[in-house]
C-alpha cells in the first residue's frame, strides 16, 4: 500500500488526472452498457388456450457481454494505469512520440471500439418460442465520455 501512495506522490497534476480517468474508464465497465429483453410466446398459459407473451429485461455490463470490444477497453485502461505506476517508480523508458501521445492513440482507438459496440451491440440466440433484443443503455454513454476524458487529459502538457 506504501509503494502506491508513494506512486501516487510522484505523480504531477496531468498525470493524477490521467490515472483517475483510466481508472474511471475500467470502473464503467461494470456499470449497464446494454439491456437485454427476453419475449416467450406462452401458448395455452391462461383456461382459454390463447397465446400470451411474457418478457424479461434485463441489464449487462461489459463484463456480461465480453467481446474484443470490451477486452481492449479493460486492456487500454489497464496500460494507461501501468504506464503511469512505471513512470512513477522512476522508470526509465522510450515512449515513440513520448507518454501524452501513446495515451491519446490508446484513447482515441478505446472511444472508436466504443462508438462501433454502440452500432453492433452483441448478438444474442432466439429460437421460434423465445426471442431476445439487446439495446444500448446509459453506461455505455458514461464509458464513451470517459476515453474523451482520457483523451483530453493526455493533451494537458
Amino acid at each position: 500500500m506504501s509503494r502506491l501512495v508513494n506512486a501516487w506522490r510522484a505523480l504531477d497534476a496531468e498525470q493524477h488526472l490521467a490515472a483517475l480517468t483510466a481508472f474511471g474508464l475500467f470502473v464503467t465497465m461494470f456499470l449497464p452498457w446494454y439491456s437485454k429483453t427476453n419475449a416467450e410466446i406462452v401458448v395455452g398459459a391462461h383456461r382459454s388456450g390463447q397465446a400470451t407473451l411474457s418478457s424479461v429485461q434485463t441489464s449487462l455490463s461489459a463484463f456480461n457481454a465480453f467481446s474484443f470490444v470490451e477486452a481492449a477497453v479493460l486492456l487500454v485502461s489497464a496500460g494507461v494505469l501501468l504506464l503511469l505506476w512505471k513512470r512513477a517508480e522512476g522508470a526509465d523508458f522510450q515512449m515513440p512520440g513520448g507518454d501524452g501521445l501513446i495515451v491519446t492513440i490508446a484513447g482515441v482507438w478505446t472511444a472508436l471500439l466504443i462508438f462501433y459496440r454502440l452500432l453492433d451491440k452483441p448478438s444474442l440466440q432466439g429460437t421460434q418460442r423465445v426471442t431476445a433484443t439487446v439495446g444500448v443503455v446509459w453506461g455505455i454513454f458514461v464509458a464513451l465520455i470517459a476515453t474523451g476524458v482520457v483523451v483530453f487529459t493526455s493533451q494537458l502538457r
